[in-house]
């Protein structure tokens, strides 16, 4: 297993080594190995979750309580994980989109999306998230190749019993994750539609007559989830997508 000095953690994951060192000895967020030296050592499960714990911190959430929020799979569980991220990373390099698409389809079939969303999809688009620019096109095939999958899941979900919605995305960048978590909530029983580009702001009043499944990032602001709730006690039919989605 490879391993990783902290200086190249740094690199790999655009943080700062103090940032690092804080993370670990303040918050315990991080294990290091250590050499006779006493320098740190990091393998690609700690780097897996350097990224998580970025992410949360990068959508709002206090560095003290990240750790409460971080996935606890155990080794095995995370390795092998690790593991189908690198087969679908060696098929994002080959190129060979049919060979691509044909073994997401494989993994849709014998996963939930929510399993495969949060344990190999958000993972390797972590990792593909930089500015390197042969690492900005796999993220972008594979955005391609997701998207189109999912189109066709929320199509044929559409000939099942349902409730209709339409999921819209509120001040958010990333607008993969709008498919994604459409994907989630046809497999929850919602029929829905994607609204394609997320809003700067949002007034429940243009849609009347819908409801809205409403993506905010992995953790909606305080005022996002203050107006969330007044617009349902109004009466508009208005839910936050993520953990606690209807």
């Amino acid at each position: 297993m490879a391993l990783y000095t902290i200086g190249e953690v740094a690199l790999l994951c655009d943080i700062n080594p103090v940032t690092l060192r804080a993370w670990q000895r303040r918050y315990g967020l991080l294990k290091p190995q250590r050499t006779d030296g006493g320098h740190r050592l990091f393998n690609e499960a700690d780097i897996d979750r350097i990224r998580e714990i970025k992410s949360w911190i990068d959508n709002g959430v206090q560095v003290g309580k990240v750790k409460s929020l971080l996935s606890h799979d155990d080794p095995d569980t995370q390795h092998l994980w690790r593991e189908q991220q690198e087969t679908l990373l060696r098929l994002l390099q080959a190129g060979n989109l049919q060979r691509l698409r044909g073994w997401i389809k494989e993994q849709g079939r014998d996963y939930p999306a929510q399993t495969l969303i949060s344990h190999l999809f958000i993972p390797l688009r972590r990792r593909l998230q930089c500015q390197q620019s042969t690492l900005q096109a796999l993220l972008s095939m594979l955005d391609g190749v997701l998207i189109n999958y999912i189109a066709v899941c929320l199509a044929s979900a559409k000939n099942k019993a349902g409730k209709d919605a339409l999921v819209v995305g509120w001040n958010v960048h990333d607008t993969t994750r709008l498919w994604l978590e459409a994907w989630i909530a046809t497999q929850k029983g919602w029929r829905v539609d994607v609204l394609a580009h997320s809003l700067a702001q949002l007034k429940p009043e243009f849609f009347d007559g819908q409801t809205l499944l409403v993506w905010c990032g992995e953790v909606p602001s305080a005022t996002q989830q203050q107006l969330l709730t007044e617009w349902r006690e109004n009466g508009y039919p208005v839910y936050s997508l993520g953990p606690d989605e209807p």
